[in-house]
This record gives structure tokens, sequence and C-alpha cells, in this order.
């Protein structure tokens, strides 16, 4: 991969426009005190399925819902509906009990998701999510079509299109993303901060398919203080649309087992 220098300023003017110049109608205030829901697959818990745990939030909340995952491997579908906001997916940091939500389904880009977040106001934190499926088509991890949706400390796992992130304003702290194929996708406007991006391509493929399709469309991918690596090389990514827009910035990327700062 060759070195790329972006401008500060190109960076600086580039966030302002895509996160304050597009700031929506602010959320309702959420009512005061979390609730607490507990998941624990051995039954130590409130519920045995994530899904459940999300099912059980009353439509339409208003104020924040804490979801704690005890540590296993949780073999489900799981999708946060638009009209429960406010939700927080808590797993483990326990590098031997990790919370892992995993499924192996491909086909459609919308619904091969493993874990699906149509709602807003949604945090997932130290969570593995993954999708098994492998080569050969579409086998999304996680879509993220809800707005101010934020991860910390996850690990997004699948081949082809790993995370769709579709739409809205998002915002990724410290997370793995690991793929092979247009594995960073959609059209969200989107800042990932301190993640390890990671390719695992044999034959070169895109890590990114920023989708937005006008000028008039605040969005796209912005990269910071990020480390991208590869089994192989790899292109940081490919237009889907004729305006694709995506920013690496203090960031380092890997050749020949050397790591450079662009």
């Amino acid at each position: 991969m060759a070195d790329v220098r972006v401008p500060a300023i190109t960076f600086f003017l580039v966030t302002v426009h895509l996160f304050l110049s597009n700031a929506a109608t602010p959320s309702p205030s959420p009512a005061p005190g979390p609730r607490y829901i507990i998941v624990d697959k051995f039954g130590g818990g409130d519920y045995t399925r994530i899904q459940d745990a999300i099912a059980a939030v009353p439509s339409n909340n208003s104020g924040p819902v804490d979801i704690w995952v005890k540590p296993g491997i949780y073999n489900e579908r799981v999708i946060v509906p638009a009209n429960k906001p406010f939700i927080t997916l808590i797993g483990s940091i326990e590098e031997k009990q990790r919370v892992v939500i995993t499924g192996k389904r491909g086909g459609s880009i919308k619904e091969s998701a493993t874990v699906s977040v149509l709602a807003s106001d949604f945090v997932g934190q130290d969570l593995i999510i993954e999708n098994t499926y492998g080569r050969g088509t579409q086998a999304v991890a996680l879509r993220v079509t809800g707005d101010r949706v934020s991860f910390y400390g996850c690990r997004i796992l699948s081949f082809q299109d790993t995370l769709f992130d579709e739409a809205g304003r998002h915002f990724y702290s410290d997370c793995l993303i690991l793929g092979a194929t247009d594995f960073i996708c959609g059209n969200a406007a989107s800042v990932f901060e301190r993640c390890h991006v990671h390719s695992i391509s044999p034959y070169g493929g895109a890590i990114t398919a920023q989708q937005r399709t006008s000028l008039d469309e605040k969005t796209g991918f912005t990269f910071m203080d990020c480390n991208i690596t590869g089994v192989k090389s790899a292109i940081l990514g490919r237009p889907w649309g004729n305006y694709s827009r995506v920013i690496f910035a203090h960031t380092f990327m890997s050749e020949d087992g050397l790591l450079r700062r662009i």
C-alpha cells in the first residue's frame, strides 16, 4: 500500500462538515435512572438470549436500559428495532471470558447480518460480533442504521461486507474490524478512532466501499489514529457510488512488516 498524506486542514474541514453542519434535532431527554437486564446463557440472569432481553425493552423507550451479557457464545440473530432507543449492550473485557454473538448467514446485505442496530442512541461495548459464513457472498456481521450509535472495544469479524455502516452518525473507538472484501461499507457519517482494521484478503481486496451518491450528502468515513494491517496487500477503498468519501488521518499502514505513518 502506498503512503498517502492528508492535509490536517482537509481533515478538520470535512469533519466539521460531517458532524457540525449536519446536526440533527436533539434527541428527547431520557427518563432518569437506567434499567438493568442481565443475560446469561447458562441461566444465571433474567434471560438466556440477548434477543429476548431486547424484546423486554418497552417500545418507544425513553430511558436508558443497560443489558449486561455474561461471557459465552450466543448463536443468535440480534435485531435492535427502531422503536427501542437508548439501549446499551455490554459484554466482557476479560480475554478468556468474552461475549461472542455469532451467526453463519450469507446472501442479502441486509438480511445476513448477525447483529442489526436500527435504533438510535445505541451503545455496544466489549462485544465480539461475527459472521462465520466465509467466502462466496455478502455475509454481514454488523449492520448499523440508527442515528447516534457508538461501539467501544468491540471486534467485528467476517469476510465480505463485515460492517454494513448503512446510515446515520456513528462512532467506533478501539475496535477491531476484520474482513477481505468491501468490509467497511455503506453511507453513514462515521468516525473510526484508534481502531485496528485488518484485511484477510488473499488477492488485494478493498477495505472500504463508501456509498455517498451526491455532493449534498453529508456522509463519509473518517479514520483517525487507526492501525491498518493485512495478510497481503489491499486497497484502501473503491467507490460505491459517484461521490464516495473516505479520509485516513494520522493512521498507520503496514507494508513489508513495517508501520508507516500518513
